[in-house]
């Protein structure tokens, strides 16, 4: 009953704050399963103000993980993975990767491999490492920051 009342004015609310119809629709089949999972309790107050609010948070997640993932994307310049031009050059670049990595904290460099090599969330990531999902953010953005001042370095 809650979905079929509330779910054509949370989609076009995203669509307005998106302009994606398709993400529009994932963020908002979300929110519901995020309230059946939970067993939100919908007696206790106004459930359309919930929804919402839930609908933004989640929004506002993507947002942030998008922005991460094209931070990332930019500092690795990952253009020469896909058009390589000389194997030796690669492997060049591949080792100064490495080695740009390996000079992160620890906690940093975790953060961002489980992240980025495993595709775990920050929320996951969070959960894991026993931590707020604000420190994973930190972290990873962190560790993108460094490692895209080191390989400019060289």
């Amino acid at each position: 009953m809650i979905y079929d009342t509330h779910f054509d004015d949370l989609r076009r609310y995203l669509i307005f704050r998106s302009g994606d119809q398709d993400l529009s629709v994932d963020i908002a089949q979300d929110v519901f399963m995020k309230v059946w999972t939970k067993k939100i309790e919908i007696a206790s107050g106004n459930i359309k103000s919930l929804l919402f609010k839930i609908a933004t948070d989640e929004f506002m997640n993507h947002i942030r993980k998008k922005k991460v993932e094209k931070e990332y994307i930019e500092s690795v310049n990952l253009r020469w993975i896909r058009e390589p031009d000389n194997s030796d050059d690669l492997l060049e670049k591949k080792v100064l990767f490495q080695k740009a990595l390996n000079q992160l904290p620890e906690k940093q460099k975790t953060a961002l491999l489980m992240n980025k090599m495993q595709g775990l969330t920050y929320k996951e990531i969070a959960e894991v490492l026993n931590l707020s999902q604000k420190a994973i953010e930190k972290r990873i953005g962190l560790a993108l920051k460094s490692l895209k001042q080191n390989l400019n370095q060289r």
